[in-house]
Parts: C-alpha cells; structure tokens; sequence
C-alpha cells in the first residue's frame, strides 16, 4: 500500500506532536489464560492494513495455507499478516491475537477498543525502504498487515490513519464460533498432506499425527503454514489424527475420515476447549 508524507511524518513524531496517555486501569490487563504460549503483558508494535479500494487482499492466498480465509467463517476479515519477528516461518500460523491502536490521539479510535485477530498470513520486508519509513515488516519489526475493516476497528480510518502504533498480546482463540477442527486433504498415494484449520483454544499447532486402519500413529512434518506432510500411502484407510497445539494440549480425533476418503475433501474432527 502507499502512505502519504504527512502521514508517515506524524507517525514518526508521534510521541512529541500528537500523543497522549493511555490508562491501562481499564483494558481488562489481567493474567490470561496462565499457560505457555499466552501473554498478559501487551507489548509495542505497528499496524497498517490493505486498502479494499486498491483492490488489495490479505484474504486471499496466504503464507498459512489458508487459501481464502472467508472460506473458515471463523477467519474472515478478521485475519492479520505478521512481520518475519512474529510469524517465526510459519509457526505462529493460527494464533490469536488482541490488539488495540495506542498513543495517537488523531488516528485511535476513542477508548482504544481491542480486535482479535487470527494469524492467517506473512507480511514481506522490504528492505528497499527503512525499517521506520515504508520497511515495516522489515526484520526485527513487529507489525501486524490487517484487513480495512479490521483496522477501522480500532483506528481512524476516515481520518487517513494509515500505520498507527499498537498494542498486542496472544490470546486464547476460543471455541471458534462452533465446529470442530477440520482436515483437508491433498498428495499423491507415496504422499500426504494434510491441512488444519478452525483450531480453537491455543490456536498454534506445533504438531500433528495421522493413523490409518493399517498404520499405527505416524507422525507428520510441517511442510508449510499449516500443512504437514508424511510419505505413506493411506488411500483406502479411515484416518484418525492427534493435534497438539504450543499450550502442550494433545487432541485425538478418531475415524474422521472414511475409507473413501478423496484428496480435496474436509473432514471435521473435535475442538479444543475454550
């Protein structure tokens, strides 16, 4: 996306031109959920977000493998791309985070309200431009790209309000709205691929196993994102899978898939909690 100079400008002089307190007393900053991998601390970054009327999209595609991240209700406009700092090569694809615009008095929306918002995509660096002047996922940065409606949930966009700094923090993913997680299939018979989407709780899968009728628990590599990938053949076999997600929660989910099974089908298995 493009920013004007008077905008970046006053980003940059922010703390001297146009900031002000924030009172912390009133963001619910209590200790979340008390496991590894979930924060009560926020921290610093910046936000920006992909303009609709330039025909720009974060819902589409993606590093995650998400493809259209409309397809799962439970993404929607309410996905974010990260910086290489945050999105740690695919790892944090899934997470939940809180965030709310801090500190600018012109581009925050009044109160600072918070969005949660659901890691579905990498935002590049480009190292053409300085990390503080158009560079903002430039390495070590920590910046989140948001949908324009996601943004205008928490800033001004009316105002022009283009990057604006922020406050985050990892949250629980919830329930998701209802269903439970779900297994696509792609590969070939000598390999499988599996993606997972639509993880509530932690959100973030660090690993995966698959079980055939003829196989015990095998388990999986992260090819990408969310897709992991073994070399066995499981054509004609009901498959069961295990999740475990970066809080150290294991989910089993058994005979998700029938023995008739296609590569492209979902399948939906159980939920996390919460």
């Amino acid at each position: 996306m493009e920013y004007s100079v008077p905008a970046i400008l006053c980003f940059l002089c922010f703390t001297t031109c146009c900031a002000f307190t924030y009172d912390d007393s009133h963001a619910g900053n209590s200790p979340g959920a008390g496991f590894d991998g979930l924060e009560s601390q926020w921290k610093s970054a910046t936000a920006t977000y992909v303009k609709q009327s330039d025909g720009g999209s974060i819902s589409l595609g993606g590093a995650c493998g998400y493809g259209d991240v409309f397809h799962w209700v439970t993404y929607g406009m309410y996905s974010a791309g990260l910086s290489a700092m945050l999105f740690n090569r695919g790892r944090t694809c899934g997470a939940c985070f809180q965030m709310r615009c801090v500190d600018h008095i012109l581009w925050c929306r009044q109160g600072s309200p918070a969005v949660t918002l659901t890691a579905t995509d990498f935002c590049p660096p480009n190292y053409a431009l300085p990390s503080d002047y158009g560079g903002w996922c430039n390495f070590p940065k920590q910046h989140f790209e948001l949908s324009e409606a996601a943004f205008a949930e928490i800033a001004e966009v009316d105002k022009a309000a283009d990057i604006v700094p922020i406050q985050y923090r990892r949250v629980k993913c919830g329930s998701r709205g209802g269903g439970g997680l779900r297994f696509t299939a792609s590969g070939s018979r000598q390999f499988y691929q599996v993606l997972v989407t639509n993880v509530g709780g932690d959100g973030e899968v660090v690993g995966v196993k698959v079980k055939g009728s003829r196989t015990g628990w095998i388990p999986m590599a992260r090819n990408w994102g969310q897709n992991w990938q073994c070399y066995v053949d499981l054509i004609g076999q009901p498959l069961s899978f295990e999740v475990t997600t970066s809080d150290g929660k294991t989910l089993t989910s058994y005979n998700v898939a029938p023995p008739s099974w296609l590569f492209g089908q979902t399948f939906e298995g159980k939920q996390f909690s919460g």
